[in-house]
């Protein structure tokens, strides 16, 4: 064997020591990342520890869950029946060879209901919960609507007849009356203020008929708003939610119901990790009010309001968008007695911080009619202290109303770098956009994919103040635009049927 040159020695010295620390590297490595017995012990004991805190909570609270069920009066199912095919065993099978067959009450009772067909007609399931020994229900007004009688079954499998139902539709809540009974367990009722996102959370109900059901999860976002109800402000969990859930507990770890299940979003109808529940707070307002008088009694301010953006912040001389502004303050309101302004900004009612619509309004709606409080607001810059007493908001009161869209009238002018085409406004054009009174230009046309069409304007849309001077003619807002057309944009003032509400435009770039 001829020898190994000193170059070629050192080489495969080399790779013999790579090999050599690779292979006691990995050796290191598996010896590290197997778990001890300790550890693995450990994380047993943790997962059991949830388990059994989970187990608890469920054998605290189901006892409290109810299912309810809408079962519609004999003349419902008659009169649903009207115009249906004949139900029954067809006469050629009867007198077949194998007639004897189809006559075992199985068969009949098969083809008389159909395989997936309700014996009673159409039915609505839903879930509640027990806050009150005395028989006192609390679910959601879409369980609880509808013709028929409404069928309560407890945990044990008892059923009662509903005896009295109290709704309210702005949050879809409503409670639920039995009587005839002395032995029911009511559920604890947490304080929602305190759930913190990332919380355990169990839901119970009645998910798809299936009663008794358990799911959980954890608190995935608070205050949102999805457009189901007038009055949100909902809890959001990943916690199974579906249908046959609504008006059944989420309830935290505790024991204590923290929230109401309503809603779900899913494209398929089903779970897919994203529920909505009523918190608790605003449950037992809405509750106390239906108790006592029947209805829910709200106080208002009388004001429209709208989000601080980033563009409203600057206009504004805000520092971030912390609070809400006032876009209109309607006349012979508290807001108006108490010297609000469109464009101040609401920041703090007594001792509440605000940051959104929701807040402001849901803070207001629960004070006391008569009751005096205390505003900050931010007016040009500065922050103004101002007081207000409490009204009862009237009963229409902000209800919208549908407009038709107006002819484009002569001489209309078409603002180009912002895609914008507008017309005079006179008393005839006003009266049809249901805006009796209104001052200044009406838009006629927004360009597709203008910066007007981005920032909402829309046709029969009133521009009533440009950068916080009010708009007399099509000439003026002419020149303000021009003189306006900055990085910033336009501080706009608008008015439709729907309400009143700033928006910045930026000129196209």
């Amino acid at each position: 064997m001829p020898k190994m040159s000193n170059r070629l020695r050192s080489m495969v010295y080399a790779a013999l020591g790579s090999l050599v620390v690779v292979m006691a590297g990995a050796f290191a490595a598996n010896t590290v990342e197997k778990p001890t017995s300790a550890a693995v012990e450990s994380s047993r004991r943790e997962a059991m520890s949830l388990s059994a805190a989970f187990r608890a909570t469920s054998e605290e609270v189901l006892p409290s869950v109810v299912t309810l069920e809408r079962r519609p009066t004999m003349e419902k199912v008659d009169a649903s029946k009207k115009g249906q095919p004949q139900q029954g065993i067809p006469d050629e099978m009867m007198q077949g060879p194998f007639g004897e067959m189809f006559k075992s009450p199985q068969m009949k009772k098969f083809f008389e209901q159909g395989p997936n067909r309700a014996p009673h007609g159409e039915r609505g399931l839903g879930s509640g919960v027990i806050i009150d020994k005395s028989g006192l229900i609390l679910t959601n007004n879409h369980v609880v609507e509808g013709a028929g009688k409404l069928i309560v079954r407890l945990h044990d499998g008892r059923e009662f007849e509903a005896t009295d139902v109290k709704t309210d539709p702005k949050t879809d809540l409503a409670i639920v009356k039995i009587d005839g009974v002395s032995d029911l367990k009511a559920a604890r009722l947490g304080n929602s203020d305190k759930a913190q996102i990332g919380d355990w959370v169990l839901a119970l109900g009645q998910p798809f008929g299936l009663e008794g059901t358990v799911t959980a999860g954890i608190i995935s976002a608070k205050d949102r708003g999805i457009g189901v109800a007038e009055r949100e402000g909902f809890i959001q969990t990943d916690a199974a939610i579906n249908p046959g859930n609504s008006g059944g507990p989420l309830v935290n770890l505790d024991g204590e119901v923290i929230a109401i299940n309503t809603a779900i979003s899913s494209s398929s109808g089903g779970n897919q990790g994203i529920g909505f529940s009523v918190p608790i707070n605003q449950a037992k307002w809405v509750t106390e009010q239906l108790v006592k008088t029947g209805s829910v009694q709200r106080s208002y301010l009388g004001v429209s309001i709208q989000p601080v953006t980033y563009d409203l912040a600057k206009q504004f001389g805000a520092k971030d968008t912390h609070g809400v502004v006032i876009a209109d303050v309607l006349p012979n309101t508290p807001a108006a007695k108490a010297g609000l302004k469109s464009g101040d900004l609401i920041v703090r009612f007594d001792d509440n911080e605000i940051d959104n619509p929701r807040e402001l309004q849901q803070v207001v709606e629960m004070t006391e009619a008569g009751s005096k409080h205390s505003l900050t607001v931010l007016r040009e810059g500065k922050e103004t202290s101002l007081s207000i007493v409490s009204e009862t908001q009237p009963g229409k009161f902000g209800a919208k109303t549908e407009s038709a869209e107006p002819k484009a009238p002569p001489k209309s002018t078409m603002l180009e770098s912002f895609g914008l085409e507008v017309g005079p406004l006179d008393n005839d054009v006003a009266s049809k956009l249901g805006l009796e009174g209104a001052k200044g230009v009406v838009i006629t046309q927004v360009t597709p994919n203008s910066p007007a069409d981005i920032a909402h304007l829309s046709t029969g849309m009133v521009i009533v103040e440009v950068n916080r001077k009010p708009v007399t003619s099509v000439d003026a807002l002419s020149a303000m635009a021009k003189d306006g057309n900055s990085k910033e944009g336009l501080l706009l003032l608008v008015k439709s049927a729907q309400g009143t509400r700033f928006v910045v435009l930026k000129p196209a770039s």
